[in-house]
């Protein structure tokens, strides 16, 4: 059934030879909430084959298809992922199409079953420490704050920041306000972990209250584990009851640090 707040039909879209092949005989819907610059499609309604996604991307957003597709491949032996099935490159613009997770986000479920709330957040929060759990010594990737620092800092110099996206507490910020913000906050303790780096509501799948999966792993790497704390943290906000506290509780930390907390969430601004 599709998601009409989230999507909707749309006529089948030019796409490389070798990946057209496996589109043959799928209906096509455009995904509302795309990536910015970029397209995502779900391909449904082939008579005894699955849902697939295909994303495509131009330029910056091609970039990032291409960091999606290696650790999509890399992640799919520690967690449940989609499947790469083609992965189509060529100069300023890439083609991503894998498979698509059962099930609803963890957003919807939270708004679905709100009796059910607690044992949800629980289950995210065990979820987080499996794909914490990952030795950081076998993660191919870097995404600590430096790194992404130094994206941000281009992004801002770029006009890339959607400033009027900015959360509630820094609303009419500008982005070069949130950036002297952070550096304020700045050294701290760092304790690595492989991340997912967007660990939002909207990026975990789950069927019967377990998740069975996660999706938008382009900034999957080995970061302070704050990274996906803060964001989780920050969504479960928007739900009533102390969510938000049971999360860290059950993740571990029942005290958390508020400095991590607040650059981590600063951080995500810029991106």
């Amino acid at each position: 059934m599709m998601d009409v707040d989230r999507e909707e039909s749309c006529v089948a879209v030019p796409v490389p030879a070798g990946v057209a092949a496996e589109l043959m005989g799928y209906k096509w819907a455009r995904n509302n909430a795309g990536e910015s610059g970029g397209a995502v499609y779900r391909l449904y309604g082939k008579p005894g084959a699955p849902d697939l996604f295909l994303k495509h991307g131009r330029d910056a957003v091609a970039d990032d298809l291409i960091d999606e597709a290696d650790r999509l491949r890399w992640m799919e032996k520690h967690v449940p992922v989609p499947t790469v099935i083609h992965f189509v490159s060529a100069p300023g613009e890439a083609w991503l199409l894998m498979t698509a997770l059962p099930g609803k986000t963890a957003y919807q479920a939270l708004e679905a079953r709100p009796g059910e709330r607690i044992a949800i957040v629980d289950t995210l929060a065990d979820f987080l420490r499996r794909l914490h759990a990952i030795p950081v010594s076998e993660c191919l990737f870097n995404s600590d704050h430096g790194y992404r620092l130094s994206l941000a800092r281009k992004r801002i110099d770029a006009g890339l920041v959607e400033e009027d996206d900015f959360d509630e507490e820094r609303e009419g910020w500008t982005a070069e306000q949130v950036w002297q913000a952070m550096h304020q906050l700045l050294p701290f303790p760092l304790d690595p972990v492989v991340t997912h780096g967007d660990f939002s509501l909207d990026n975990l799948l789950m069927v019967d209250g377990e998740v069975v999966g996660c999706i938008d792993v382009g900034r999957v790497g080995v970061a302070d584990r704050y990274q996906d704390l803060a964001i989780l943290w920050n969504c479960l906000r928007e739900f009533e009851g102390n969510l938000q506290d049971r999360f860290l509780a059950r993740y571990g930390v029942p005290c958390p640090d508020q400095s991590k907390l607040q650059f981590h969430l600063m951080l995500d601004e810029l991106f």
